[in-house]
């Protein structure tokens, strides 16, 4: 059963525009969240479908959750592929200890395949320093998953993965979220000088560049499937909308609503029928993770391709509805124009069109010579 009830979802919804208006952090609904359990390890497939309700009523609550879902799931795709070295992620998970995401990194177009951190070796670990963005839920999160560069090894550098805690030292949160939307994501820069991870929460040491190693697979699975649930949330909560307002508005010509006028039941049929897309291709996907499914090369070809579907038909279904609900649509204070502000930052989020696109035509041609 899922966690988000009516009520719940319905406080929650309340509350959004004021986040989004004040620039605030979603504390509130975060306590409600995680007294709810909502913070337990699922299945993707659950997590998925109530990232999705949970995005069609607060976009920006959704977004910044779904860090914490992200690495919930990639330990339990491990441990259900007989890895249990991410085990204890379960078990934090399930106590209530919240995850974020510090992987993004100023100027680094190569994602997870490099990194600008660099990495020392120190007595029982190993040491951080670099600058990670776009770290959402900056001002609550209890355990921070990084990775970096370590040059000083014999055989050549390597990356290493590991998790800080809210105690380390050497770790700075920036206030510098400030942005046109999902602001209440609170995503800040976060400073690392010397940060050690001793070796107990060390996760992964890969190679630098692509590799097909699990624990990767297991990122890009979780992240795209879930970016994309939150996304198609959003143009659920749009279509809405544009459904209201069609029958909302009256023509001063005709006398009818433009609930009769056929150009905008055009309009709200074309958003229809993308978003009806959406649900089959995320939820198979989600449940083939799930279900331990191979799709061997194709894996990437369809995980980057849902997501790149998923925020690419959310503004297509947004920008209809802003066209239906004419120009109360364009004040700031409508929930319409603050899913127009957020809907955009899907376009931000890896795998970036270029890339989803180099990916499939590598998946069909062979890679460039």
């Amino acid at each position: 059963m899922s966690p988000l009830t009516p009520d719940l979802l319905a406080r929650i919804r309340e509350r959004a525009p004021g986040y989004d208006r004040d620039n605030a952090f979603f504390a509130e609904d975060l306590d409600e969240l995680r007294a709810a359990g909502y913070l337990a390890p699922r299945s993707l497939l659950d997590t998925a479908r109530d990232q999705r309700l949970l995005a069609a009523h607060a976009p920006a609550t959704a977004l910044g959750i779904n860090m914490h879902h992200v690495w919930a799931g990639v330990a339990r795709v491990l441990h259900d592929r007989g890895d249990s070295s991410l085990d204890w992620v379960l078990r934090d998970a399930e106590a209530g200890e919240l995850f974020a995401f510090g992987n993004s990194e100023p100027g680094n177009d190569l994602v997870l395949w490099d990194s600008l951190t660099r990495v020392d070796t120190v007595d029982g670990g190993f040491a951080f320093t670099g600058t990670k963005i776009f770290t959402s839920l900056a001002p609550a999160w209890t355990r921070l998953g990084v990775f970096g560069k370590q040059h000083d090894r014999p055989n050549g550098p390597r990356l290493v993965h590991g998790f800080l805690t809210r105690d380390d030292s050497g770790v700075t949160t920036l206030d510098d979220w400030d942005t046109l939307g999902m602001r209440a994501t609170a995503s800040n820069t976060t400073r690392l000088d010397h940060a050690v991870i001793p070796d107990a929460r060390i996760s992964r040491f890969l190679p630098v560049g692509p590799h097909t190693d699990p624990f990767v697979f297991a990122i890009f699975a979780n992240f795209l499937l879930l970016i994309g649930s939150v996304y198609a949330g959003i143009a659920d909560r749009a279509l809405e909308l544009g459904v209201e307002a069609a029958h909302r508005r009256t023509s001063l010509k005709t006398g009818q609503t433009y609930a009769s006028d056929p150009d905008i039941r055009w309009r709200l049929a074309d958003a229809a029928l993308a978003l009806d897309a959406l649900g089959p291709d995320l939820e198979r996907l989600a449940a083939d993770v799930d279900g331990l499914v191979d799709h061997g090369g194709d894996w990437f070809r369809l995980l980057t391709g849902a997501k790149h579907r998923a925020t690419e038909t959310a503004r297509r279904v947004v920008d209809q509805a802003m066209r239906v609900a004419g120009g109360s649509g364009y004040r700031s204070s409508s929930e319409l124009a603050r899913l127009q502000r957020d809907v955009l930052a899907g376009i931000y989020h890896p795998s970036d069109t270029e890339s989803v696109h180099a990916t499939v035509a590598t998946n069909l041609l062979g890679p460039l010579r």
